[in-house]
């Protein structure tokens, strides 16, 4: 990915940065039992993989008091065979889930055909699915964040990019490349 490409993207990922601010400070401003109520009336949404965050603002507080960069895994879990594969293949692994814990803050930005998503989730996943020019899945993309405190304005410092990796040691090699750099 090109500098003005990147530039591109990370000007795209303020205004979802943005929208999910004004989101939230809508949400917020609602009545305290309409907004318990529409909580409550939700479904838990979790990540396909235990110990995978869905949340981007909660991934990077996670990343900015560990010094963690984020790995995001752009997938189709309820659909796509080669996700399936990386999954079981690598993020399922013992090695890997140690690996993780150590290196990397992980985070699931899913697009499933079949399974629940809530509203607010998938808006914040199509804005990154955009942001980061993602085509086909699976995508992981390995970045650090920061966010303008005036602003809520998210920048995106790209460390690299992978696909479908057939082995934990293939794929974790490869990400630490990325972070080395």
């Amino acid at each position: 990915m090109n500098i003005l490409s990147l530039k591109n993207n990370i000007s795209k990922l303020a205004v979802l940065s943005g929208f999910i601010f004004f989101t939230s400070m809508t949400l917020s401003a609602q009545a305290p039992n309409a907004a318990t109520a529409k909580l409550a009336a939700e479904p838990t949404y979790t990540a396909e993989n235990p110990g995978w965050l869905v949340n981007l603002d909660e991934a990077y507080a996670k990343s900015k008091a560990t010094g963690k960069p984020i790995m995001a895994n752009f997938t189709g879990s309820d659909w796509c065979g080669w996700c399936k594969k990386l999954t079981a293949n690598v993020f399922v692994h013992d090695a890997f889930k140690k690996w993780a814990e150590q290196n990397v803050i992980l985070l699931e930005i899913d697009a499933p055909r079949r399974k629940y998503i809530p509203e607010s989730v998938k808006s914040q996943n199509a804005g990154l699915q955009q942001a980061f020019q993602v085509q086909g899945y699976p995508t992981v993309w390995v970045f650090n964040m920061d966010k303008d405190p005036k602003t809520n304005q998210y920048t995106i410092e790209a460390l690299g990019k992978t696909g479908y990796t057939a082995t934990v040691e293939e794929f974790t090699t490869g990400v630490e490349q990325m972070i080395k750099k």
